[in-house]
């Protein structure tokens, strides 16, 4: 009878929907397919079973390959299935595919028009169902990551025969706040081709392109793909992976700018002491009053003993001299030391008058602050400062006090 079905009827293509499936510790799995009309008992070995690229559960409409056999010991007769898909999947995925080349030929997914993210969004769009794992996926994410960026929701059917009219009009909404909101997350979990059809709209990869600022797909897990994926900047294997691509955590800006402040800080030290140092050189080369007084002095100082050293080698050659050199030599040496001298008084009096003494006897006063620097204008003081004045004959300490609209006014303590 084995041989009777396999010559007659196998290998045979058979679609139901699934009824007590289980998988057994073998690995093997044993169901039943079954429609209006019956059902058929359903054997798939563990090698077929390791095959599948979904979980199969009770209630899917499936399709499977095999072939007919009986069970002896009981006499049923069963499938051994060799393959199983869902079912209308080998039509969906044939329609994927035309529509997926005709996109990519008008130029929907050319590389060259893929935006780089911003490295800090000023607000995160996003785009998913309300009740979607995705949603949960996406702010959790988010809020561990950079909380302090805003993220706005476009909430929209992710699966049905509504959801790409209802996510094209949520993508809409959040173009019309660009560049408010500079990024967007197009999200929502795995599923089977059906369950994930609504990203595979051609209206939606259009609008998907029409984007005023980046967009990020993250639809399904890892393996699945569909044609919103290849239209948008970035595709992210899963939701979560989505929002981890635009948030960079926070922690890694702040050392960032921690970094940053120390760097200025120290040029900003640096500048400072560099500056001081000028400052400091520029006042040693000022000094004071009293030292120009005190270098005049030295100078005079010097002019006196190269007059005397002149005196005495003067004297030294006219001893040496012939005696009628010498008879005339008093007369000459009085007219060089008279010129000498009136030389010298000259000097004397440009010392004299250039000595700050003098302008202090007549009634003038030398200011200064308590650290012993010049006081040359008004502005310098305000009421309560400390102010030294130096007289003729000795110093004044002083203090400050409102004065009338002319300036300040320094009064003696009382």
């Amino acid at each position: 009878m084995a041989d009777a079905l396999d010559a007659r009827f196998n290998p045979v293509t058979v679609r139901g929907e699934i009824s007590g499936f289980s998988r057994a510790s073998s690995g093997h799995c044993y169901f039943a397919l079954k429609d209006e009309s019956g059902q058929l008992r359903c054997a798939m070995f563990r090698r077929a079973a390791g095959l599948l690229d979904f979980s199969p559960r009770d209630g899917d409409q499936v399709e499977v390959r095999g072939r007919l056999a009986v069970y002896e010991p009981r006499g049923d007769l069963q499938l051994v299935v060799e393959s199983l898909r869902r079912a209308g999947q080998g039509a969906l995925f044939e329609q994927f595919m035309q529509r997926k080349a005709r996109l990519e030929a008008e130029g929907l997914f050319d590389p060259a028009r893929k935006r780089a993210l911003p490295a800090m969004p000023r607000a995160v769009g996003v785009v998913t169902s309300l009740g979607a794992a995705a949603l949960h996926d996406v702010v959790t994410a988010l809020r561990r990551r950079v909380p302090h960026i805003p993220v706005v929701l476009a909430p929209a059917a992710v699966q049905g025969a509504n959801a790409p009219a209802e996510l094209v009009r949520a993508l809409q909404s959040l173009y019309d706040l660009a560049p408010a909101v500079d990024v967007i997350l197009l999200v929502r979990g795995g599923g089977s081709i059906e369950d994930l059809w609504a990203f595979n709209d051609e209206a939606l990869a259009r609008t998907i392109v029409q984007s005023p600022v980046p967009l990020v797909s993250g639809v399904g897990h890892e393996t699945d793909f569909t044609i919103a994926d290849f239209c948008a900047d970035l595709r992210a294997p899963t939701p979560t992976a989505a929002a981890e691509l635009l948030s960079a955590p926070r922690d890694m800006w702040l050392g960032a700018l921690d970094l940053l402040d120390e760097r200025l800080g120290d040029a900003l030290g640096g500048r400072l002491d560099a500056l001081g140092q000028r400052v400091d050189q520029a006042a040693g080369r000022l000094g004071r009053p009293s030292n120009l007084v005190t270098r005049q002095q030295l100078r005079l100082a010097h002019h006196v003993q190269r007059l005397r050293y002149a005196v005495l080698s003067r004297r030294e050659r006219l001893s040496q001299a012939p005696r009628s050199i010498a008879a005339d030599f008093p007369l000459k040496l009085g007219r060089a030391l008279v010129q000498r001298r009136e030389h010298l008084e000259r000097v004397a009096l440009r010392m004299r008058l250039l000595d700050p003494a003098l302008v202090l006897q007549r009634g003038y006063a030398w200011l200064t602050d308590t650290d012993g620097h010049a006081i040359v204008s008004a502005t310098q003081l305000a009421a309560g400062d400390a102010v030294k004045a130096r007289l003729a004959d000795g110093e004044v300490d002083l203090t400050v006090t409102p004065g009338d609209a002319t300036g300040t006014r320094p009064t003696l303590p009382q």
